[in-house]
């Protein structure tokens, strides 16, 4: 069965070692489990009983597309007005306990494995009704339109209910959980789950121009990451700024997943913030 980690909070006793694997560099970030500690959680206005990590944020130089949190909803809390900016979409992964969720006139339970897109302009609301913690992850990016393209329309699915697509001539080893078709043009991020079996590796250096972020779900493997050979394991996060050289060795014992999201399928800015041109 498929577990997801979840970050316990709480705070480290005082005869810990303050070191640890914290990493931040001009070409990626790793913030270990270790650091989603009580003191570093936040709140957000509309949000009752709930608390986050706020592990990624648009920084110039670094990673500029996306924001993504790690949340913590009590027993009743929630929100009736989530998001107040109207032209993000969003992306929410349930790791742990169950959310109801309502996208318009439509309503869903989601339990862990859960996965919800949330398109620009979408009414939504979110609360939980269980008598335990509900965890999730909430990844936001402001919609970038594109000529003769509708927005997506909202969906809900779940993690058990896909079939991981295994890349080729890899030999199942590794393989990709794909929520959204790559050529469905209407989407300019993918958040999709990668998994590595035990022995399974990424054989070459990627370097690209799409942001990443990759949360551990599970497991733990051996990160190539620009020039560094990093240990991760379930509950880290890794942030990459473009062009990051990135390659993975899942040793084992077990399978290796990450929660992965990327810009994709848009043409490059060329005015305005992060171009050469001036705004039009």
């Amino acid at each position: 069965m498929t577990g997801y980690y979840v970050p316990p909070g709480g705070l480290p006793p005082q005869t810990a070692l303050m070191t640890g694997r914290a990493i931040f560099t001009e070409a990626y970030a790793v913030i270990p489990k270790g650091v989603f500690s009580d003191i570093v959680t936040s709140f957000l206005p509309g949000w009752d009983n709930t608390r986050l990590w706020l592990i990624a944020r648009p920084m110039t130089g670094f990673s500029e597309t996306f924001s993504q949190y790690v949340m913590e909803v009590a027993p009743g809390g929630g929100s009736d007005a989530p998001d107040p900016e109207p032209g993000a979409e969003s992306v929410l992964f349930v790791t742990g306990g169950e959310i109801w969720l309502a996208l318009g006139e439509a309503e869903y339970e989601l339990s862990p494995g859960g996965y919800a897109y949330i398109p620009p302009g979408c009414t939504w609301r979110l609360r939980n009704g269980g008598p335990h913690l509900a965890r999730f992850h909430w990844i936001r990016k402001l919609y970038e339109p594109a000529p003769g393209l509708a927005a997506p329309e909202p969906f809900v699915t779940s993690d058990a209910e896909l079939a991981p697509i295994p890349m080729p001539d890899t030999q199942g080893r590794w393989a990709t959980t794909r929520f959204v078709a790559p050529d469905d043009l209407r989407h300019d991020m993918h958040v999709n789950i990668v998994t590595f079996e035990p022995g399974g590796l990424i054989p070459f250096e990627e370097t690209h121009v799409m942001e990443h972020g990759l949360y551990v779900l599970e497991g733990r493997a051996v990160y190539k990451l620009n020039q560094d050979w990093v240990e991760v394991e379930a509950g880290d996060f890794m942030w990459l700024r473009a062009y990051c050289p990135q390659a993975c060795y899942a040793a084992g014992p077990g399978r290796f997943r990450y929660l992965l999201y990327k810009d994709v399928n848009r043409h490059a800015r060329l005015r305005g913030p992060g171009a050469f041109g001036p705004a039009r």
